[in-house]
């Protein structure tokens, strides 16, 4: 378990010294982008390279560098008294630091973000929490948490939520499963998760069902990968048919991302395969599409230009050329078409059986 109290101490320390002796003290950490990451083929994840960026001292860096040790300030000090605080209060925190508050919530959550790569640890170890709910899950699961009252352990049935479902706490490493489940599906829409909920496909298919909500949280993510390492569990995602359903959410998923690359290889899912909406899916069952946005072309030139991930992948680079040729994009529910339930008596069904089908 890595001490965050004493990295923070450390690092004060040193900087601390260094105004003692009359030099300028410098905070270093890795430059959080898709140019400082490495699509590492035998862990098939994203990587960091050796690009850092410094933080000087300066009359023109005094703020940063002042609103950066107040960060590490508070982080010391939730993490010493078993606390948490939200992206949102912290900023509101801040307006307490004088000259060194910040005048935007983006501001706070920069220099945030730049306090855990710092510190190469993710920020819930700092005791920061996102906003945001972690993802649901259905099926046929048992999760093991503990009463934080009387500390016994409590097992949760994924199975017994009638129409709704678990959600996924902020922070999952202390959780344990129960499963005979055969495999994850994860889900990018609350809709598509609920039609399958509501018909029980999680019975009929002996799996667990995740639903993401778009760009699924770090705590969703680490929740895929703990349960898919722990109980040897194969992932499959279901996306929409178009660029941000495969470069933003599915590659986040599988490989990580640039600007979280320095702890990529803890919250990103290797194992995971795409079994959602294809070019070739548009075309063979003759869906119904929207036409591709400015910023939907733009990605995919950005994906086949500068994403270590699909040149990797000939298959996604395929798959993104036939977007670009179609010019239209597709959604998970445009399989209701051929019925609302469609989804579940064929398409997830012909998908799994055909691994040919699947991207990687």
């Amino acid at each position: 378990m890595v001490d965050v109290s004493k990295k923070i101490k450390d690092l004060s320390t040193e900087i601390y010294t260094d105004i003692i002796q009359d030099k300028k003290p410098t905070l270093s950490m890795p430059l959080r982008s898709l140019s400082n990451v490495t699509y590492d083929e035998k862990e098939k994840y994203f990587k960091l390279d050796n690009k850092f960026k410094h933080r000087t001292l300066t009359a023109s860096t005094v703020k940063t560098f002042a609103q950066t040790l107040k960060m590490m300030s508070f982080s010391k000090e939730l993490v010493e008294t078993n606390d948490i605080a939200t992206k949102r209060e912290t900023y509101y925190v801040s307006k307490n630091w004088e000259d060194a508050r910040f005048k935007e919530q983006t501001e706070s959550d920069t220099v945030m973000d730049d306090v855990e790569a710092m510190f190469m640890v993710n920020r819930e170890q700092l005791g920061f929490i996102p906003e945001e709910k972690g993802g649901d899950v259905a099926g046929k699961l048992i999760v093991i948490d503990t009463d934080p009252e009387t500390n016994k352990e409590i097992k949760i049935d994924c199975t017994k939520f009638g129409s709704g479902a678990y959600s996924v706490p902020t922070s999952v490493e202390h959780l344990k499963f129960e499963t005979d489940a055969k495999f994850i599906l994860a889900i990018e829409t609350s809709g598509m998760f609920q039609r399958l909920v509501k018909h029980t496909y999680w019975k009929k298919a002996n799996c667990i069902l995740v639903s993401m909500g778009g760009v699924p949280t770090r705590a969703c993510r680490r929740f895929i990968r703990r349960l898919s390492d722990d109980k040897k569990l194969p992932v499959y995602v279901f996306t929409d048919g178009d660029p941000y359903g495969y470069l933003n959410i599915y590659r986040t998923l599988k490989v990580g991302s640039g600007n979280a690359a320095h702890i990529n290889e803890y919250f990103c899912v290797p194992n995971a395969v795409f079994i959602g909406i294809t070019p070739k899916d548009i075309i063979d069952y003759k869906l119904p599409t929207h036409p591709l946005k400015e910023i939907d072309i733009k990605r995919i030139k950005d994906g086949m230009k500068n994403d270590p991930f699909v040149q990797h992948h000939k298959q996604w680079q395929k798959a993104l050329s036939e977007m670009a040729q179609l010019k239209r994009r597709a959604e998970q529910q445009a399989l209701a078409k051929h019925g609302l339930n469609f989804v579940i008596s064929d398409y997830l069904p012909d998908k799994m059986k055909d691994s040919k089908t699947w991207l990687p």
